[in-house]
């Protein structure tokens, strides 16, 4: 199976990136083909301009040339990995950018008769693997927006096919390290099955 690794942090070294780094080990093991997506590493830009804005209204379906290649490793993928950690209660600007740039008319879904059909049915797996500074109950309690939107809403965009999976670290701000090399384990095994 294809896998693409949507992986954003801007510091690299950071454990963000070991988890991003557990997720490809895991992927790979399983004997998956696997595309790594690092949005800081390579600049991304996670706003939309206005030609592209008047692109996604219009339904045209054109694809800006910096996104060519994100656009074919989504079309491609049969397993989508997000790894990140979770600020202010949700997804880094980057990464909630890639969505809107990325999971465009045409790529994420398209519009027949006026209705909004799913894109993505070739997907069959979600994985999410973030980090929370908060803990649990607290994170439960404001909703965990960054993990909706990547198990709810982005799944709508699979025809609810794709089986989800979350791995979540939280608390992290008070982990062991040896909570971290666990986290790290449940990482690989919950992209490798």
């Amino acid at each position: 199976m294809r896998a693409v690794v949507i992986h954003c942090h801007p510091v690299e070294g950071s454990f963000s990136s070991a988890i991003r780094d557990a997720a490809v080990r895991g992927l790979t093991s399983a004997g998956h083909d696997v595309t790594v997506l690092d949005l800081a590493a390579e600049g991304f830009r996670c706003v939309m301009t206005r030609e592209e804005w008047d692109s996604y209204m219009s339904g045209e379906g054109t694809i800006p040339a910096d996104l060519d290649h994100h656009v074919r490793a989504v079309r491609g993928a049969d397993i989508l990995v997000f790894t990140y950690p979770t600020w202010w209660s949700g997804l880094p600007a980057q990464m909630k950018g890639w969505l809107e740039r990325v999971m465009l008319p045409g790529v994420a879904f398209t519009l027949e008769s006026g209705r909004v059909r799913p894109a993505l049915g070739h997907v069959r797996r979600i994985v999410v693997a973030s980090t929370y500074g908060s803990p649990w109950l607290y994170v439960k309690a404001v909703n965990d927006n960054g993990r909706r939107t990547l198990t709810r809403a982005l799944r709508a965009t699979t025809g609810w096919r794709a089986r989800c999976r979350h791995v979540g670290l939280y608390a992290m701000d008070t982990a062991t390290d040896e909570d971290r090399r666990e986290f790290l384990a449940r990482v690989e095994r919950a992209v490798s099955r």
